[in-house]
């Protein structure tokens, strides 16, 4: 089924890398809040927020969106990882806690490059059955409907994760899960992780790693003419100065996101064969 966000926007396409998790119940708000990095607590109903799931090791498993529709219903949105896998993973921490973890079957999200309705900015809008967020940025509107899946389009799709990459959002293949750190990701331009909430796995390296300003590489975007493969290293004179965390295509070649040292410019680098040309992260994602 396909379906519009208005008579007058444009329409809405599948995106079938992103998923659906559930968590409903009186302890889903405190569950989640001792799993995440972000602060759930402090999140008013009706509203979102950019949140990632960590290891131990203060690695990035997941980055998401995490929306609380009420007092003990939230949302998580996941772009790049499985639905299933990841609800299977968080049951394992449950114990007694009174919540239920699920993965609707008869809903789907969908993307247009469109301004939403109503939701705008980190509030949401759940009406007629349907949860509209707003992912837009710098880089011009867009918007998350969560209901009947639309139809497929490959060309938007593709354009939406050019998008995602262009504003700072890493989109993590099974590869390049729990490799990184939150600081490493830059996820503190979206505002997706807490240094000052209750522990949470990694919390500790994380915030040694904020107050001590020990961080010494964050994300940086480039383009390159040809196709490059994540996990490739970024080359400088022959020598690795970066990797290559993920990459989308456009027809002009590969757009991609890199971990670099801080202090790099971003001149005369290479991956994968192909020359590297930096461009800076588009705002306005964070919420």
């Amino acid at each position: 089924m396909a379906y519009n966000l208005s008579p007058t926007t444009a329409p809405v396409f599948s995106l079938p890398d992103h998923a659906l998790v559930t968590l409903e119940g009186p302890d889903a708000v405190a569950f989640a809040h001792a799993q995440f990095a972000n602060d759930v607590v402090a999140l008013a109903p009706g509203h979102w927020q950019w949140n990632a799931w960590l290891t131990p090791k203060g690695r990035v498993i997941a980055v998401f969106a995490l929306a609380r529709l009420s007092a003990d219903r939230l949302w998580l949105v996941l772009p790049d990882h499985p639905a299933e896998a990841f609800a299977e993973a968080l049951r394992r921490f449950v114990f007694r806690r009174k919540l239920k973890i699920d993965v609707p079957g008869d809903l789907a999200v969908g993307g247009a490059f469109a301004a939403p309705v109503r939701a705008k900015g980190a509030a949401l809008d759940d009406a007629d059955g349907v949860l509209e967020l707003d992912v837009g940025g710098d880089g011009g509107p867009r918007t998350w409907r969560i209901g009947p899946p639309a139809k497929e389009d490959p060309a938007a799709q593709a354009a939406w994760q050019v998008a995602d990459l262009r504003h700072g959002l890493p989109r993590l293949s099974s590869a390049q899960r729990e490799q990184w750190t939150p600081q490493q990701l830059a996820l503190d331009r979206l505002s997706a992780y807490s240094v000052k909430k209750g522990c949470y796995p990694g919390q500790e390296i994380v915030a040694r790693t904020h107050f001590l300003g020990k961080a010494k590489r964050s994300l940086q975007c480039f383009t390159a003419g040809g196709t490059v493969a994540d996990g490739m290293p970024v080359r400088e004179d022959e020598r690795d100065v970066g990797e290559v965390v993920c990459v989308a295509q456009e027809r002009s070649g590969s757009v991609l996101l890199a971990v670099m040292p801080l202090e790099h410019a971003g001149a005369g680098l290479v991956a994968d064969g192909h020359r590297l040309v930096r461009h800076p992260l588009q705002d306005g994602l964070r919420r």
